[in-house]
């Protein structure tokens, strides 16, 4: 049996030598402590080979085949991947490759892959799951309304549209920025505005208004949480209605230049259209109010109409001109 101990080595030597005329001895003393090692070889340390200690042969046992091999074809998924998990080579029965392929060959297969283990994946949202989760869902769902069977009642009783946005976000917090942004969509037709009130409320949104949809958007991402940009954003549309409906002493002092679009009623093109009509004699008989409104209805003053007031809004385009000289013709008889 081998005893571990310890042995200081103390080594004296004396180094003479002689240079360059200087005689003489120089003494050093070196100290050196070492453990002494096991005679035996490797005590403490498993032994290779067949054998154990006991001198009997070692059984390794065979590895079994993964899981992914023996999965059934109807395997229940959602049990296999619960919820969120890293990518499991053995048991995702899908032959997945990812890398950088070496020397010209393929991407590298997903055993041993680490490649895969590093990005997140969404094996737990397939649709299998998804169905199954709806269905255990279902129970605390209420039937949606038989009323509401189209979209334009659901525009119809609910004008306001609120959009928000969820982000699955891999990292240390689950938090993320833009999940507290706020949509806030609704059009300026459902809202009680008169002809007044619709001009000042374009005028005060901006470019927040688009004119082809007649939608207002407001968008809120000042405050840190979602529902408080929610309220800020109902109180800034509280407000804007309310303004619009308010009437100021200096806007009954506008010109025509102040007017925020072009207004045919009283405008020197009407005036001119009906000078012209008259002259022509194209109108029948009456006074002189009977004679304006029958010029006024004829449908080629209709559309010299909508051509001067496009192209006063929208200013001068090609297509804009053209209408414009075609009701212009129209009238003339050109």
């Amino acid at each position: 049996m081998a005893t571990h101990r310890s042995k200081a080595l103390l080594i004296l030597a004396r180094i003479h030598f002689a240079g360059l005329g200087l005689q003489g001895s120089v003494s050093r003393v070196t100290y050196a402590t070492s453990a002494s090692a096991n005679p035996s070889g490797r005590q403490g340390f498993p032994k290779r080979g067949r054998k154990d200690s006991y001198g009997t042969a070692r059984k390794f046992r065979k590895e079994a085949e993964p899981r992914a091999v023996k999965m059934p074809v109807d395997q229940d998924w959602p049990t296999v991947c619960p919820v969120a998990i890293p990518f499991r080579a053995t048991a995702i029965p899908l032959p997945v490759r990812m890398g950088y392929p070496v020397k010209g060959d393929v991407s590298p297969e997903k055993k041993g892959n680490l490649e895969l283990v590093k990005i997140p994946n969404f094996l737990h949202l397939t649709p299998a799951a998804i169905k199954k989760h709806c269905e255990a869902l279902k129970p605390f769902c209420t039937q949606w309304p038989s009323a509401l069977d189209t979209d334009a009642k659901c525009d119809q009783l609910f004008p306001i549209k609120v959009e928000s946005r969820d982000y699955v976000f891999a990292g240390p917090s689950v938090r993320t920025p833009k999940a507290c942004v706020i949509h806030l969509r609704v059009k300026l037709s459902s809202l009680n505005l008169d002809e007044h009130a619709r001009k000042k409320m374009v005028k005060l949104v901006g470019e927040r208004y688009c004119q082809d949809t007649d939608v207002l958007t407001i968008k809120t991402d000042s405050c840190p949480l979602r529902q408080q940009n929610h309220d800020y954003a109902m109180y800034l549309l509280t407000v804007l209605y309310h303004e619009s409906w308010k009437t100021e002493a200096w806007e009954a002092q506008k010109t025509v230049a102040d007017m925020e679009e072009y207004g045919w009623e009283n405008s020197p093109s009407q005036k001119n259209i009906l000078e012209t009509l008259v002259r022509m004699k194209v109108a029948g008989q009456g006074d002189g109010e009977e004679v304006r409104e029958q010029l006024l209805g004829r449908t080629e003053v209709q559309r010299y109409k909508d051509s001067v007031t496009r192209l006063k809004n929208e200013g001068p385009s090609e297509s804009s001109l053209l209408q414009y000289k075609e009701a212009v013709k129209k009238i003339l008889s050109l």
